[in-house]
């Protein structure tokens, strides 16, 4: 990632974005659709490694749970006291399945940001945020229809209590905050959490990196090497939080479907 500097001028020039964010790839090369790169592959990681997980917790006998047992009902604890019960009650349990789905396959997506050879989070790609984002918006709206009928879309779009006269303003505004914003904003704040966190990586890696090389600068690598440090610690603390925001705010929203006049 790190260039040098063009006719022997010295300093430092940072990689172009698309450099750090596209890869080459390994299988169907081609630029279609079947083609699969690392992203691709962190990808199937967030669907395997999960699988893998419980499917090996649940052939565990006996009543005191050990080893990775400990690690699935420790996720599966974190999930429904933190997300569901909170926001759904008991009655939200039914789509736990999904909740917990959704924060695997996202924290595994972003925590790939700092293991060696990965160095990128999947999410730092729109395509992949976006996907569950509609996924999301496609099941709050079917549990709103379920629970509701058709009169769950005249719930959101004309509220209680509100005077019939401003519901030519009230109106557009839920239609659009609640069908077209709502995803589109789910999906953004992980895609632009995730990004800006890898830029900013890259930026002190490279940083450590030229200053290295450079000799008569080799000082200041005592001050960008521990901030890299500083912010991949970081990194993985957001890594998990942005993985429980985009899980929570999912619920809130199968929430606010059940009960649509609340």
């Amino acid at each position: 990632m790190l260039f040098a500097a063009e006719e022997g001028g010295g300093g430092l020039a940072f990689p172009p974005i698309e450099n750090i964010v596209e890869w080459p790839a390994l299988l169907f090369e081609g630029n279609t659709l079947l083609e699969f790169n690392k992203i691709g592959v962190i990808h199937l990681l967030g669907l395997v490694i999960p699988a893998v997980v419980f499917f090996l917790a649940g052939r565990q006998k006996g009543l005191v749970p050990s080893g990775i047992r400990n690690v699935a009902e420790g996720i599966i604890d974190f999930i429904e006291t933190q997300v569901v019960l909170p926001t759904m009650g008991a009655e939200g349990m039914r789509y736990f399945p999904m909740l917990i789905s959704f924060f695997l396959y996202i924290f595994i997506g972003n925590i790939t940001e700092v293991i060696p050879f990965f160095q990128m989070p999947a999410n730092a790609r729109m395509a992949g945020p976006l996907v569950l984002a509609l996924v999301a918006w496609v099941a709050f709206i079917a549990v709103g229809v379920k629970h509701n009928g058709m009169g769950y879309f005249k719930s959101v779009l004309f509220p209680s209590g509100v005077p019939k006269a401003l519901y030519l303003l009230v109106t557009p505004i839920e239609f659009l905050s609640t069908f077209i914003i709502r995803p589109f904003s789910h999906a953004v704040r992980l895609f632009a959490n995730m990004l800006a966190g890898h830029i900013l990586l890259v930026t002190f890696s490279v940083l450590c990196i030229g200053l290295w090389a450079l000799k008569p600068t080799v000082i200041v690598e005592a001050l960008t090497f521990p901030g890299l440090m500083l912010f991949t610690a970081f990194e993985i603390g957001v890594s998990l939080i942005q993985a429980f925001v985009f899980t929570i705010l999912a619920s809130v929203y199968i929430g606010l479907a059940l009960h649509p006049e609340h």
